[in-house]
C-alpha cells in the first residue's frame, strides 16, 4: 500500500461449518419464535418475540455477511456485524499464524493472531493472509512477523 492509497480491504475467509452453525442457529431462532408466537399475542409479547426474532435471526446474519478488515494510512480497522475495532498501525507489535478457538472477528479458524499495545490481542482471519500482512507492514515495518 503506498501513502496514496487510503485503504486496503480485506473479507474474512469463511469456514464451511461456521457457515452451518450460523445459518442453523438462525434458522432455530426463527422455528422457535414461529412456534411459541400465539394466535392472540398480547402486544407486549408479540413485541418482545419480534424482537427475539430480530437478534436471533438478524445478528449471525450480520455477522456472517459484514466480517472484514480494512488496513487504513494509520489505523487497522475491523468489523463484524455490529462490533467494530480501530487499532493503531503503530501499535502492532506482532503478526503470526493461529489455530486458536477463542471467540474473535473472524469467520474461520485459518487466522492471524495481532499482539498490540501493552497486552492485547485480536483475532482476524482475512482470505489473502499473505498480501493482508503486507499492508500492516507498509504502515508499520517495525511489525515482528513469524510463522509465514
Amino acid at each position: 500500500m503506498t501513502m496514496s492509497e487510503a485503504t486496503d480491504t480485506f473479507p474474512s475467509k469463511i469456514d464451511a461449518w461456521l457457515v452451518a452453525l450460523l445459518l442453523a442457529s438462525a434458522l432455530l431462532v426463527l422455528v422457535a419464535v414461529i412456534t411459541a408466537w400465539p394466535r392472540q399475542a398480547a402486544p407486549a409479547h408479540a413485541v418482545l418475540l419480534a424482537a427475539l426474532l430480530a437478534l436471533g435471526t438478524g445478528l449471525p446474519l450480520w455477522v456472517l455477511a459484514a466480517t472484514g478488515y480494512r488496513v487504513e494510512q494509520d489505523a487497522l480497522a475491523i468489523r463484524s456485524g455490529p462490533l467494530r475495532w480501530r487499532i493503531p498501525l503503530r501499535d502492532i507489535r506482532s503478526v503470526e499464524p493461529s489455530r486458536s478457538w477463542l471467540s474473535s472477528p473472524a469467520l474461520s479458524l485459518d487466522r492471524l493472531c495481532i499482539r498490540h499495545g501493552r497486552a492485547g490481542q485480536v483475532l482476524v482471519s482475512p482470505k489473502d493472509r499473505q498480501a493482508f500482512v503486507q499492508a500492516l507492514r507498509c504502515g508499520n515495518a517495525h511489525i515482528q512477523v513469524t510463522g509465514f
